[in-house]
């Protein structure tokens, strides 16, 4: 190991690190994404194949990313290259780290527009602009937003300005701060919002849409998509949870922890999902709007229930916050390397940082209107970079963690750092073999292999 390791700052607790990680996980995939995605997949059906990918797949691969993290104590690329060093094979291993890094910084810069959205809507809330508004004027108003860049562009670069500023204070004095005030908030407003949605008159409806499977409407992209939405909303692959185990102080137990932020993130997803569906149906408005969903359906329901326009803004918000959290944990591997690689300030590789991710957000806000009709493969931009991240790039990331936690490291290494006790057998047999496996099946079996 090199003496860089332990230079890192650490959390000041198990609870500052069970705050951010789950502040990491937890985001618009949990509160935008998965809703939608629900939506358009088949409900209980999607939800079950889902919650059986959080379980047998990414829960052993984050416990394996978190652990490669402590064991570094450094930027994933700069972990994984000292990790292979000290198991004594390929120094192209540092490549996973690479493209951790990659994932998380072209995911933040789509998902810094998609705030944008969420940061416009807390002022139309807040402004009764949406009250007792007609699903055709619904329309019209997220239209308008879509098809305007300069609006675009400004709260792009609010949203991008904000996440670089808390950035840039660092784990205990940025990261940690924040997440320990956003995390407890959110789960109290999507608490309040849950408790809204069952006096609707959709709520059994919602929850038969949510929770009872019809399998019939499952097809192998649904299930690649599922798989995809696992890896997305568990922060996975795109060398956030690894950065943040890096963090780790090394008397909390890596297993625990970790199954309580997976656990967490997916109650929110649920939780957002019963406090979506029971609206949406109420309102006799469609599950399947696909990522307008939150931004035009919503709003109608809101703007024609009692006490709507309160609950509306209490909505936006905690899409906001879930937002905020997530941000910070994809960009910070980028400002880490380049804190360490470069010789640079903090300051000063979060302004580089945050710049470049913020200019290639561009590409997203110009999706929906200057380059609508320019298309790769049948997606436009924002799309195909959602696609390529979520469903390729993702997935082989876990693969690769998997594959060097399971047969790269030595036994000993990963025991020593795991202490799980006799859990531990079953974990190395599913990060050897099962994990590895079952994602490159669904993955090769989307794009047409096998």
């Amino acid at each position: 190991m090199t003496d860089q390791r332990f230079l890192h700052n650490q959390w000041s607790s198990r609870l500052a690190f069970v705050l951010a990680a789950s502040g990491s996980a937890i985001g618009l995939g949990n509160i935008w994404k998965f809703p939608y995605l629900a939506g358009e997949n088949g409900g209980g059906a999607f939800v079950a194949v889902y919650l059986l990918c959080v379980v047998a797949i990414g829960i052993p691969i984050m416990i394996a990313e978190t652990m490669l993290g402590r064991r570094g104590r450094q930027s994933p690329i700069n972990t994984m290259l000292t990790l292979a060093q000290e198991a004594k094979t390929s120094s192209a291993w540092h490549y996973a780290g690479w493209l951790g890094m990659l994932s998380g910084f072209l995911i933040l810069s789509y998902y810094s527009v998609i705030a944008g959205w969420s940061m416009i809507y807390i002022f139309k809330m807040s402004s009764g602009y949406l009250t007792h508004i007609s699903a055709d004027n619904a329309s019209r108003v997220f239209n308008e937003l879509k098809s305007s860049p300069e609006i675009q562009f400004i709260w792009h670069t609010v949203f991008m300005a904000t996440t670089m500023a808390i950035v840039s204070r660092g784990v205990s004095g940025g990261l940690e701060r924040a997440t320990r005030f956003m995390m407890p908030g959110l789960f109290i407003m999507l608490v309040l919002l849950d408790g809204y949605a069952m006096n609707s008159d959709g709520f059994a409806q919602g929850i038969s849409f949510l929770f009872k499977p019809d399998f019939s409407r499952i097809s192998g992209e649904s299930v690649l998509v599922a798989m995809g939405q696992a890896f997305f909303s568990l922060g996975l692959g795109m060398g956030s949870i690894m950065i943040y185990g890096s963090y780790l102080p090394d008397h909390v137990s890596i297993s625990r922890s970790t199954v309580f932020v997976a656990s967490a993130d997916t109650l929110v997803a649920l939780l957002a999902g019963v406090a979506i569906f029971p609206i949406v149906f109420a309102n006799h408005l469609e599950p399947t709007m696909g990522p307008g969903l939150i931004f035009q359906t919503l709003p109608i329901a809101f703007g024609q229930m009692p006490g709507g326009s309160l609950f509306g803004l209490l909505f936006f918000v905690l899409v906001f916050f879930a937002a905020i959290t997530s941000a910070i944990a994809l960009i910070e591997p980028a400002v880490a390397w380049l804190s360490e690689n470069r010789a640079m300030s903090r300051e000063t590789a979060c302004l580089r940082s945050g710049l470049g991710c913020w200019l290639l957000g561009f590409g997203t806000v110009f999706s929906f209107n200057l380059w609508s009709e320019n298309t790769w493969f049948g997606k436009n931009f924002f799309e195909l970079v959602d696609f390529i991240t979520a469903n390729i790039m993702l997935p082989v990331g876990g693969i690769l963690v998997a594959l060097f936690a399971g047969w790269v490291m030595k036994r000993e290494v990963t025991e020593t750092e795991l202490e799980m006790g006799p859990a531990y057998s079953y974990w190395r047999l599913a990060i050897r073999y099962a994990s590895p496996l079952a994602v490159a099946l669904v993955t090769l079996s989307a794009i047409g292999v096998v």
